[in-house]
């Protein structure tokens, strides 16, 4: 498991903006979504990934608890597929000039729809009711990139707890769009995975600073039971 640390610089200033270290703890957990990014083979098994990312495998208990807990308190959990489609060539072209032709005929065989390493993970628990969306960016919320926004919104949810790999690409990409897409957006320390801690932290510490929480996996755990606790005997 990724070393966490955030800076104390980063968390003074945090609390002197918002007043205090957790501004989504009073989360609504019928309203909460956990998305969970990339934790597909492609990116978890040496055999047929194209970009392996060897801490994935550390969250992945994390990732099944926190699912577990939003399920139980009425939320939504959410997989997010990054797929590989002729189409990207063109409309993602500065990617794949960026990568190379070897770069990119690593991710057509890695992440085609078609391929072993599009699946997911199998040590996830993916249940019938979870939500599985597909990705054609980096992020899930660019424009063009999935309709993840819309399925959230038709279901009244307005809180998304963002897991997967990789903390610094895909997963801080998702959750920066996200916040400017008006959702209240918590990036998950444990529930993330980079190449380093460095990576990991550098990301971690920058969305905390500027576009929204961060929380532990007990937590945030936490705190979806106590606020679910909460709505129960406000309704008694």
């Amino acid at each position: 498991m990724h070393k966490i640390s955030i800076s104390q610089s980063v968390i003074d200033r945090v609390v002197a903006r918002r007043g205090r270290e957790h501004i989504f703890d009073d989360l609504d957990p019928s309203k909460t979504a956990l998305i969970v990014v990339d934790m597909q083979n492609g990116f978890m098994k040496h055999e047929v990934a194209h970009s392996p990312c060897a801490m994935a495998h550390e969250i992945v208990p994390n990732i099944n608890r926190l699912a577990e807990a939003v399920r139980a308190t009425g939320g939504t959990v959410v997989w997010i597929q990054t797929a590989f489609t002729d189409e990207t060539l063109t409309s993602w072209s500065t990617l794949y000039r960026m990568v190379g032709t070897k770069g990119a005929e690593r991710r057509r065989r890695s992440l085609g729809v078609d391929s072993e390493g599009y699946k997911l993970f199998p040590e996830l628990k993916v249940l019938p009711q979870d939500l599985i969306v597909e990705k054609m960016r980096y992020s899930a919320f660019i424009q063009g990139s999935s309709d993840l926004a819309a399925k959230l919104r038709q279901r009244g949810l307005d809180t998304v707890l963002i897991t997967g790999t990789v903390t610094n690409v895909c997963c801080e990409s998702t959750a920066r769009d996200a916040m400017m897409l008006n959702f209240n957006t918590v990036m998950i320390t444990d529930g993330n995975a980079a190449n380093t801690d460095e990576d990991h932290n550098a990301a971690i510490n920058n969305f905390y600073l500027t576009f929204g929480d961060i929380m532990s996996t007990d937590f945030a755990i936490d705190c979806l039971k106590r606020n679910a606790g909460k709505k129960l005997v406000a309704a008694e």
